[in-house]
């Protein structure tokens, strides 16, 4: 198995679990949105899976698989372009039955790919976003940056597998930079800073 092997969307072990879940949890406290979910692409069918969500679904949609092509989400993974839409019933490439079989039909969908040596991994989705102050343009280069950490967090545990060094060891590592990095006396923080490193927290407990 080689750095470039695929990540597999079955079987995704505790730890990457929990590194995605961070991802969509922040994903939609930053949007304030209805759900935030994040399919892998199951490289030997190109079906999308759930592997991670937050707010609607959470409870029932883990491991639901969709077609390759499915939706938005398929018309992200497969073009490997973020995509806003504020109307689903205004474009084509929203799916109703496949959002019907999830349990919630969304009004609208921020979708950005997980892109991983120039290909497409997975897809990061946000549903019913609150009134955005930032507007589109800015909100798809934040969703496209939440997506990318979604992507090199999963790079760092598969190198860190193949490498033969546990995740959480290199964790603490880079926990201590960071705290090196804070200034002396600060008392306040970005709140979405806040709530990574909380969940970083949770996670090496």
């Amino acid at each position: 198995m080689s750095l470039h092997d695929p990540l597999p969307s079955e079987g995704t072990d505790i730890t990457e679990r929990r590194l995605l879940q961070s991802i969509v949890e922040v994903a939609r406290h930053v949007f304030d949105s209805a759900a935030a979910s994040i399919f892998l692409v199951d490289d030997d069918t190109g079906e999308l899976v759930f592997e991670a969500v937050s707010g609607e679904g959470e409870k029932h949609l883990l491991g639901m698989r969709f077609p390759a092509g499915t939706g938005i989400a398929g018309w992200v993974a497969a073009s490997g372009q973020p995509l806003i839409v504020d109307d689903v019933s205004e474009v084509t490439q929203f799916a109703h039955d496949a959002a019907e079989s999830t349990g919630y039909v969304p009004r609208s969908i921020m979708a950005a790919p997980l892109i991983r040596y120039e290909e497409c991994i997975g897809v990061l989705e946000v549903l019913d976003r609150s009134n955005p102050t930032r507007g589109d343009l800015a909100d798809v280069d934040l969703l496209a940056l939440i997506a990318a950490q979604a992507a090199y967090g999963l790079e760092l545990l598969l190198r860190l597998r193949h490498a033969n060094t546990t995740p959480t060891d290199d964790i603490h590592v880079l926990l201590q930079r960071i705290a090196a990095r804070i200034p002396k006396g600060a008392r306040t923080t970005h709140p979405t800073a806040a709530k990574l490193l909380a969940m970083a927290d949770d996670l090496l407990a």
